[in-house]
């Protein structure tokens, strides 16, 4: 049996732990510079002018929305709505009693239930803060591209459609 030299096992170990730091180090600056920077200035330390405030999109129109379940945005300013334990300016149009006064859609009955399916005679303590889920709009551009497609434009038809 051949035994090895000390100094040539150490000598191997060093190498492939310099190696492995050298992968590390440049696989990390590598990554870092594929994602995109979605907040803050290229240089923070220096003084600049904040950006404006984004248009908020009022028009009233409803959107559509991009898959089952989502939230609706908030087609109108809610600029000074006081939202508190006490307080919910939303609810004066919203609520299943107001809305055919004010025209506004009533908020889903699933905000009328707990988490075990009861119905109650109020709306829950868990939706009563409704920019908790429900946001407004603003007019700007994404942070990131979006490609997005749904399924129909991918081809696939509703079950049932006959073809």
């Amino acid at each position: 049996m051949r035994s090895q030299d000390p100094s040539r096992r150490l000598s191997r170990r060093l190498w492939t732990l310099f190696a492995l730091a050298l992968c590390l180090v440049t696989g990390t600056v590598a990554l870092a510079q594929t994602v995109p920077q979605l907040s803050g200035r290229p240089s923070p330390m220096e003084n600049t002018g904040a950006d404006p405030l984004p248009r908020w999109i009022v028009d009233d129109i409803q959107r559509m929305r991009n898959y089952p379940d989502q939230p609706p945005v908030i087609p109108h300013s809610i600029e000074g709505y006081q939202l508190s334990v006490n307080t919910n300016r939303c609810m004066s149009c919203h609520r299943r009693e107001m809305t055919e006064g004010s025209g506004a859609p009533m908020i889903s009955v699933t905000h009328y239930m707990t988490r075990e399916g009861q119905m109650l005679a109020d709306v829950s303590p868990r939706r009563y803060f409704c920019t908790a889920c429900h946001v407004p709009q603003a007019d700007t551009r994404p942070l990131v591209p979006n490609m997005f497609k749904d399924m129909s434009e991918l081809g696939f038809k509703p079950t049932g459609s006959g073809q």
